[in-house]
């Protein structure tokens, strides 16, 4: 990368004794900017710590030596350097008298948007997003550069600050080609952005700090008559906008929708639901979380459409290597979780992405989970007796974890295949020359199974596949779904999904209710892998709401007792009181091994009792 920073000019401004040792500094060339207070001591700032120049505090001397050399300052408080990309802000008393001035070094840093050149060259309106420091202004100032000398574009860019282009008449040379339009006023930028597409006849509009509805209502308006738009708007990450009503235009827009009923039962969700309002004015969001690691949303729309469902979106994370070579992965890894295996050596993890997460299972049990036997209730043993029996042999450390899955089934005599090995089996075969290939469904449907759902939980079935890595796809095309996924009930009273089902030669499977154990039993038979002579595997991470440590240690308790107790010596077991929302989780869990189970006792002690078959 080539670096124009012109730091001799900025320095030039400075007094004397705040100046001298700025000139000396070995870190002279890392400098962000210098900070003069009126009765403080000057402080220059760099990206690992900050220093004092001087031991004399800033006088109004100071402060007007420095603003006499200036130019003038705006309505937003800021000055420059002519030909030069520094800017020079001022803190005003109540008298409207400069009683504080932050002197920001302007670089031109060639060769910054190598990560995206690809973006660039699209043709697609790009939203750089990042907090205040992390280089977006220098990052837009390259990008119009690109297009005007390198991609020969007419580039026209909005200056509000004089911060793109530098102070003065005269462009700074690090825009190339591009044309600057000034802004006489910070709230006039919405009316030269228009002007510009009217007046100019620009291919390109380049924006610095989108920030007020006006402006991103023009910034749609500029987009609606075919400009590529560059930007740049506050926020960290694409959720700040969702959230801002503001400049939520600029993904689209949010508004509340009422379902019918039909369609709410389609999709498994509430009747009113929060749904982008219009197309986004950018197509692509780039999140520069790091100077060198940068967050891609290639398609907004997609985005934002994921994230209003409350699912997890999968962008590109790009990012430079010490050796300057550009990493392409992904922030949400494409491999589903993987289930746990059968020995449980399978560890857990957690990803967060905008406060929101995802776990997979833990591998090792922790606290009373790692030790012990669990304590059968005895056949005439009252309820109390019955529950301060597990209680009792937890405290005596008397609980063990045993390796295997089901205690009372001889691993050795089982002959047929795990869960894992038939799916690997449907999943990836070779051909007769050892490359793997994509084998047909159960009814000679390429994999994988695309599967409409019909009054099923979408949040269930997705976790149902990612958990357990099926060969299966949800779509919301009739048209080429492989089979139908409906709630029993929701079939026999809607005769036009049997009507449009077998117009179409599409099979429908139907399940009781929309839970996790009766999604995962049928999408196991649509893939012919729900063979009764298999052990049970209770995956827990399909059952659990935010994956934390208290639902996990519940529901190990839960396949503990069914797992130890109820199965192998036909007995029933009480559990340890929990919330309700956990109860519900370790009845599903208990259904998930053809179980009943019941809540019983009075808050905050109610739990649940689980009875053999």
């Amino acid at each position: 990368m080539q670096i124009t920073d012109d730091l001799n000019k900025l320095l030039a401004i400075l007094p004397d004794e705040i100046r001298q040792p700025l000139e000396k500094h070995e870190a002279r060339d890392r400098l962000i900017e210098v900070v003069l207070d009126l009765g403080r001591l000057p402080e220059a700032r760099f990206p690992e710590k900050a220093e004092y120049l001087s031991q004399t505090p800033v006088t109004r001397e100071n402060l007007n030596y420095c603003v006499q050399r200036v130019g003038h300052f705006s309505g937003d408080n800021r000055a420059g350097i002519e030909q030069t990309l520094h800017r020079i802000s001022a803190i005003r008393n109540r008298q409207g008298e400069i009683i504080g001035l932050t002197l920001r070094v302007g670089r031109a840093i060639f060769g910054t948007i190598g990560m995206i050149r690809d973006l660039v060259q699209s043709g697609q309106s790009i939203l750089m997003l990042g907090r205040p420091g992390v280089g977006k202004t220098t990052v837009l100032r390259e990008i119009a550069r690109v297009l005007a000398d390198e991609l020969q574009k007419r580039v026209v860019i909005i200056d509000t600050s004089n911060e793109i282009a530098g102070d003065g008449d005269i462009p700074h040379s690090a825009i190339g080609r591009a044309r600057r339009m000034q802004v006489a006023r910070p709230e006039l930028q919405h009316q030269v952005m228009i002007e510009a597409v009217e007046n100019h006849m620009p291919e390109v509009i380049v924006i610095d700090e989108i920030g007020t509805e006006l402006e991103a209502q023009a910034a749609r308006t500029i987009a609606e008559r075919g400009v590529q738009l560059v930007g740049t708007a506050h926020g960290n990450r694409i959720d700040n906008l969702i959230k801002n009503p503001t400049l939520s235009d600029l993904v689209g827009g949010i508004q509340a929708v009422t379902l019918g009923d039909e369609e709410a039962r389609r999709r498994g969700s509430q009747k009113t639901v929060l749904e982008r309002k219009a197309p986004p004015t950018f197509e692509i969001a780039v999140e520069m979380l790091e100077r060198h690691r940068w967050v891609v949303h290639e398609s907004v729309s997609d985005t934002v459409d994921t994230l209003l469902r409350g699912r997890l979106p999968n962008p590109e994370v790009r990012t430079v290597s010490e050796a300057g070579e550009i990493q392409i992965s992904r922030e949400v890894p494409n491999a589903p979780i993987a289930p746990r295996s059968r020995d449980g050596d399978s560890l857990s993890s957690r990803t967060t992405y905008g406060g929101r997460s995802s776990y997979e299972t833990p591998a090792r049990p922790t606290g009373w989970r790692a030790s012990g036997q669990m304590m059968p209730l005895a056949g005439k043993r009252s309820t109390d007796q019955g529950r301060l029996g597990v209680a009792e042999s937890r405290s005596r450390g008397d609980f063990s974890r045993s390796d295997e899955r089901r205690p009372t089934t001889d691993q050795s005599s089982i002959t047929s295949p795990s869960f894992d090995q038939l799916l690997d089996e449907s999943w990836h075969q070779q051909d007769g020359f050892g490359n793997e290939v994509r084998s047909a469904g159960p009814n000679g449907e390429d994999l994988p199974l695309q599967v409409y759902p019909y009054g099923v939980s979408r949040q269930q079935l997705d976790q149902v596949i990612g958990v357990l890595n099926l060969p299966v796809e949800v779509t919301k095309d009739m048209d080429s779904a492989d089979a139908v996924l409906a709630l029993r009930a929701h079939v026999k009273t809607h005769s036009k999904l049997r009507h449009v089902a077998k117009s179409r030669h599409v099979p429908i499977h139907t399940i009781k209710a929309s839970t996790i154990p009766q999604i995962t039993r049928a999408l196991k038979r649509l893939l012919n892998m729900d063979d009764p002579s298999l052990p049970e595997e209770a995956e827990l991470t399909l059952f659990t709401r935010n994956g934390d440590e208290d639902e996990i240690e519940a529901l190990e308790e839960a396949r503990l007792a069914v797992e130890q107790i109820v199965i192998p010596k036909g007995q029933p077991v009480e559990l340890l009181p929990r919330s309700a929302q956990v109860r519900k989780m370790q009845h599903e869990l208990v259904e998930h091994y053809r179980l009943k189970s019941s809540s019983f006792g009075d808050e905050p002690n109610r739990r649940l009792r689980i009875y053999p078959a």
